[in-house]
């Protein structure tokens, strides 16, 4: 067996595939880009659907990649299992509608067994198949497998909805009877046992039909195109190549678990108790790859995932003895070892380590909560005379205070107390089938449309022009192809379109299609691109229409000029949050419309007032500095030679649009542009706010929306003028200041009324009172305007040994409020209200010495009067 280290490996990959004719993509940022049905891009293919559905073709039919994947469907297992990790590299090659089964086994056993690549013994490899796929088993025949190494198995057909589907073949790696102590040989993987023996090393889908959840598998459609996707865990293929136990033995894990080993002063034993080091190595992977890629800790979606991970792995650093943050200064070990694929780890190290640090001290207090909630919730159990911790209230300990349960189950075992396990095991599920619940459904991938994805007629956008002359080459209507049409709508293909198709957020352009004669025939009403590139319009027909003849093909120019103000603006913004707010506020999605600008960014909180001021002035400062608009096209690295930033989700070619505004900002970008930033006139925020965690958007306008949103400012501000008597504008801020404390002024004066007048009240109402069982109480309905004269009487009440317990209530409006203050210990006043409440159709609690509650039954009222005495 070769030494190889994890780099080595893939690079191996890449470099095999690369001279099978296979273009390397770069691995994707984790965060899916237009793909509403994944939380994290969780495999090699996810970034690559739009070529297998057929939405685009690629210049490469063979592409190959090392891809970051994130999966937490399983987190609870990582660190128990060899194999179970949160984020892993997935190694893959793919054709798309080139070559199939016979080359892509043939090519994987050449890589695998090949003395110049991989090199794995022939007699170590085992080989799964789908039973009705006589096809791969021949083929692996065919290349020299041993009969017996090749295993039917019903579950080898991958398929996920709709859309491409189809049987594949599994390889495994047998490590050895040395893994199989029970010596159950081939039937651990005849019956699919979970096992360390046979490790699975990498899969090859053989997509050839069209899945159709209506449909048995038989009558599944051929696909016009059949692919090839396949998947390699690098992380076990480095355990294999290093002759490692576990993963986590590998140089992929091993010098972060010797950091933590030298912060916590334990030994890393790979025999003994080592869970808290393999969860630790295994989270600050994905924290560091995530933050990086521009998610970030939070309450829900993929920050809540982060946050979830951050909180084991820091429970996981104190059962280690490490009571500090620690995990942040694991980010540099981790950028090392994945630097020579990975350097942005390295690159965004600073901001990575506080984003983590800072989520740690936060974690810490929230710990700190969590253990007084803890200890209440225990007082209150041994005052019931109850021994067993509920599980709803160990879920809430561990989801809401990231408490692991056997933490809970050590607080418990120091008072006495058992967990009911299979309560909170229950509330786990539910939480579970709610995330899923929560994610948006679709199907894995669309299904390929034939009709389009044989549109192979070259098209070219001409930028910088609003009119032009351009060829009929295709028309489509209802999916297939025709060659005149008079009416209804139409899907065409012109050699040659002044129309923008829709792309990096901006917005298609609209027009209109005169015939020679001068006449309109079609309207355009929206331009998208075809799976081959060209600009595919959108028509309505009015007129008719021919392939093969000429016609005039004009811009609404209007259109065009607002949406390039926004666009270029839109430049301008990001620059402009960057020297604001920092370099990690990178795109996360835009939209460029006519009407207005949208901007989604990374940022860990809400924008301050006065960073948005400055960003505002930012951005107008390079509008009125009139900057020249320059757009040169050039080969991609000559681009990032010259410095430009590339747009979150693009897709770049070999050739590049490089858009500089001045010497404020280079980006990359294929839309259009303004020739000089006084074009775009005036640039307004109309509004930012959080649209998912660590995720922020920006509203804007620019030149006659801006205007008119300033106007519409004005004239609300001359609206308050003109009713608080302000002469002018500018004295608006005085006047309001000084109604503010005029206001408040008269707001001490009434509530020293109303404790005068409840003082009065309160004079007859102290007077009437009962005993049962020993406790003094009185219990009176009040007239009062608010729930805060409630108070004020209990307030009165507590000065002097009136009773021990006092309860209210009081109808306000269409609500019924009730108090209930104590000064006994034989009554708790939150528990005597919840008993309360109900009574009048409410609910509330509080502390032993006082509690509230609110209802909205008002006929009830007398009832909960009487009943106080019964509840002692």
């Amino acid at each position: 067996m070769k030494q190889l280290s994890s780099a080595q490996i893939r690079q191996m990959w890449l470099d095999f595939w690369k001279s099978k004719g296979h273009a390397v993509e770069p691995s994707a940022n984790l965060v899916p880009v237009n793909d509403p049905t994944l939380l994290w891009i969780n495999s090699g293919v996810a970034t690559l659907k739009k070529y297998f559905d057929g939405s685009v073709i690629p210049e490469n039919p063979r592409i190959t990649n090392a891809q970051k994947s994130i999966r937490t469907n399983d987190i609870e297992n990582v660190g128990k299992t060899a194999r179970h990790h949160t984020m892993f590299e997935m190694l893959g090659n793919f054709s798309i509608g080139d070559y199939f089964r016979d080359e892509a086994i043939e090519w994987g056993f050449e890589l695998l067994t090949s003395p110049e690549w991989f090199a794995f013994p022939k007699e170590k490899l085992y080989m799964t198949y789908y039973p009705d796929d006589r096809d791969s088993y021949n083929r692996w025949l065919a290349l020299g497998v041993d009969p017996s190494h090749l295993i039917p198995l019903e579950d080898n057909f991958w398929e996920i909805g709709a859309g491409p589907s189809g049987p594949d073949t599994e390889i495994f790696f047998d490590r050895g009877e040395a893994f199989d102590p029970e010596n159950i040989g081939i039937r651990l993987l005849e019956e699919d046992i979970e096992n360390d023996r046979y490790i699975e090393i990498w899969n090859i889908v053989l997509s050839q039909f069209n899945a159709d959840p209506d449909l048995p598998r038989s009558e599944y459609q051929e696909l016009p195109n059949k692919n090839i996707d396949t998947g390699a865990g690098l992380e076990r293929l480095a355990a294999i190549f290093q002759g490692a136990k576990t993963n986590f033995e590998t140089d992929l894990f091993l010098p972060i678990i010797r950091e933590v080993e030298k912060l916590s002063g334990k030994t890393y034993d790979p025999d003994g108790d080592n869970m808290s080091f393999k969860v630790i190595a295994d989270h600050i992977r994905a924290l560091s790859f995530a933050i990086g890629d521009g998610a970030l800790p939070g309450n829900e979606g993929r920050g809540y995932v982060l946050r979830r991970l951050l909180r084991r792995a820091s429970m996981h650093g104190q059962r280690l003895g490490i009571t500090e943050p620690f995990l942040y200064r694991l980010v540099e070990t981790v950028g090392h070892i994945m630097e020579s694929y990975y350097p942005e780890i390295l690159e965004k190290r600073a901001f990575i380590e506080k984003i983590v640090k800072s989520e740690e001290e936060s974690f810490a207090r929230t710990i700190h909560t969590g253990s007084q909630f803890a200890e209440q919730l225990m007082d209150k159990l041994t005052k019931e005379g109850k021994t067993v911790i509920d599980g709803s209230d160990i879920f809430k300990l561990y989801d809401t205070y990231g408490f692991q349960v056997e933490l809970t189950e050590e607080l418990a075992e120091h008072r006495g107390m058992t967990l009911d396990i299979a309560g909170f095991e229950v509330a786990m599920r539910e939480q579970q089938e709610r995330a899923r619940a929560s994610v948006v459904k679709g199907g894995s991938m669309g299904m390929q449309n034939e009709t389009l994805a044989a549109i192979i007629e070259p098209s070219t956008f001409v930028y910088d022009t609003d009119e032009l002359t351009a060829n009929l080459l295709v028309m489509i209507t209802g999916n297939e192809r025709v060659d005149s049409l008079a009416s209804g709508e139409a899907l065409l293909v012109f050699d040659q379109t002044p129309f923008y198709a829709e792309m990096g957020g901006q917005v298609a352009d609209h027009g209109d299609i005169v015939d020679e004669a001068g006449h309109l025939v079609a309207r355009v009403t929206d331009v998208q691109k075809a799976p081959n590139g060209q600009a595919l319009h959108k028509v309505e027909v009015l007129g008719d229409l021919r392939t093969g003849a000429v016609y005039t093909l004009a811009i609404d120019t209007a259109r065009r000029h607002r949406v390039m103000k926004n666009h270029t603006a839109t430049h301008l913004l990001h620059a402009a949050l960057h020297r604001v707010i920092g370099s990690h506020a990178t795109q996360a999605g835009s939209l460029n419309e006519q009407e207005f600008l949208r901007f989604d960014f990374t940022h860990f909180e809400a924008v301050r007032t006065e960073e948005l001021r400055r960003i505002e002035e930012e951005v107008n400062a390079q509008i009125w500095a009139t900057l020249p608009v320059v757009t040169v096209e050039t080969d991609i690295e000559t681009a990032k030679e010259m410095g430009a930033m590339a747009l979150f989700g693009e897709k770049y070619g070999k050739e590049v649009r490089v858009v500089t505004i001045g010497d404020y900002s280079i980006e990359l970008c294929g839309g259009t542009h303004v020739g000089n930033t006084a074009e775009i006139g005036l640039f307004k925020i109309l509004k930012e706010e959080g649209i998912g965690s660590g995720t922020r958007r920006i509203v804007a306008v620019t030149s006659r929306e801006a205007f008119l949103a300033y106007r519409e400012e004005e004239e609300l501000l001359k609206a308050v003028a003109s009713t608080i008597k302000a002469p002018q504008i500018k004295e608006v801020p005085n006047k309001v200041a000084s109604l503010q404390e005029q206001l408040r002024e008269l707001q001490k004066e009434n509530a020293s009324l109303k404790e005068k007048a409840a003082a009065a009240a309160a004079g007859d109402i102290f007077k009437d009172v009962k005993e049962t069982k020993g406790v003094r109480y009185i219990a009176h309905q009040v007239e009062v305007s608010d729930a805060g004269a409630l108070r004020t009487f209990a307030d009165n009440w507590k000065q002097k040994d009136y009773s021990d317990l006092l309860v209210l209530v009081a109808a306000i409006g269409e609500k019924v409020n009730l108090l209930v203050a104590s000064k006994t210990k034989e009554v708790h006043a939150g528990n005597l209200i919840k008993q309360l409440a109900p009574i009048i159709s409410g609910r509330g609690g509080g502390k032993p010495d006082m509690a509230m509650a609110g209802g909205s039954d008002a006929t009830a009222i007398s009832q909960l009067l009487a009943e106080v005495g019964n509840q002692l």
